[in-house]
């Protein structure tokens, strides 16, 4: 079972080639991120330009590495949302065609789906498992039942923690993509320097918030005598900022453990996936919450937490053994919430 995956669904545009064994056969993938660097965050008029200039040089070039030909697929799948509208369309209307002229099935993925079973791609976790997704658009906890069945615990009520990154970085003068930038200018800094609050730390539920936290960032920085804004400053902002939002999310996570493990005692992992768990500290705090919890934690591979066509491609095979496929008039989605019977959010926003 060889399966083509398309990911378009940002500003990464990749096509990746795998089997139903787990074997990578190829993997393409152009980032965007010069583009957008001028602007201190994604254009998605843009991103789209770009994944329409560059997504069929790039199948082409995962299937020569791959050795296989249209004729040896199972099926085809490409994000079909959530995302940047424009770029989605890309992806899904190249998978259509595709699908159309070899007359093989097409998988509309759910972007959050492919990162949510990567665990099971890269560690073969075993259903049921707590996931926690945290990425530049979503910051949600979830327990994994099945392909297609989450139950969702809790989710933020207003950033998401990526988006939090980004922002910050952005006001220190640290650049973009914001995670990265954090984390190297917090590994020379003082994280005790600054008392930034734990949002939610302590209350009832498991959802986040950090617009609080990126509010206090700001005042602090605005404090500091002007002019003297200097490089211990970024450190220890940006190390005192980094430690108040993993341990903000740390407490989320230790309460949806205990959640998920009275409700599903046969549950043995928390798996941890999206851009941010590239993170180093917050694997470091999350592998400690696990095995509080008597949980093993599973985090995929850096390459494989942001986002990727093989965790597309992995869904589709997913998808694909329990026959789940669908047909060509699938519409593409800006949103499209994992647990869709859910109850929304309350706060300043919902990232649903």
């Amino acid at each position: 079972m060889i399966v083509l995956g398309i990911e378009t669904s940002c500003d990464e545009t990749a096509a990746a080639v795998v089997d139903g064994d787990g074997r990578v056969l190829s993997h393409a993938v152009l980032s965007q991120i010069a583009e957008h660097v001028p602007y201190g965050g994604i254009v998605p008029e843009i991103a789209a330009r770009a994944h329409l200039a560059h997504l069929d040089r790039l199948i082409t070039k995962a299937m020569d590495e791959a050795k296989v030909s249209y004729a040896d697929l199972a099926g085809v799948a490409a994000t079909a949302g959530p995302g940047l509208i424009g770029g989605v369309i890309v992806g899904l209307m190249t998978a259509k065609a595709i699908a159309a002229v070899h007359d093989i099935p097409l998988m509309a993925v759910n972007h959050l789906e492919g990162h949510a079973l990567t665990a099971r791609f890269t560690d073969n976790v075993e259903f049921p498992y707590l996931l926690l997704l945290v990425s530049g658009g979503h910051c949600q906890l979830l327990a994994v039942e099945g392909v297609g069945r989450y139950r969702r615990l809790g989710t933020t009520v207003d950033d998401a923690a990526g988006e939090a990154f980004d922002k910050v970085a952005k006001m220190l003068g640290l650049g973009y993509p914001g995670g990265p930038a954090i984390e190297r200018a917090a590994s020379s800094g003082d994280k005790t320097r600054f008392a930034f609050p734990r949002p939610l730390k302590g209350k009832p539920g498991c959802d986040f918030s950090f617009s609080g936290l990126k509010t206090a960032v700001r005042l602090a920085a605005e404090a500091l005598p002007e002019g003297a804004f200097t490089e211990k400053d970024v450190a220890d902002l940006a190390a005192s900022f980094q430690t108040a939002l993993v341990d903000s999310i740390a407490d989320r996570v230790a309460r949806a453990t205990d959640i998920f493990r009275k409700a599903y005692p046969n549950g043995k992992s928390l798996v941890v996936a999206g851009g941010v768990a590239a993170n180093t500290a917050l694997r470091d705090v999350l592998m400690k919450t696990a095995t509080k919890a008597g949980l093993s934690l599973a985090v995929p591979p850096q390459a494989l937490c942001t986002d990727n066509a093989v965790m597309i491609a992995w869904a589709g095979i997913e998808r694909l053994k329990l026959g789940l496929t669908d047909a060509l008039d699938f519409k593409a989605r800006p949103r499209w919430p994992l647990d869709p019977d859910a109850p929304k959010a309350t706060g300043a926003g919902v990232k649903a």
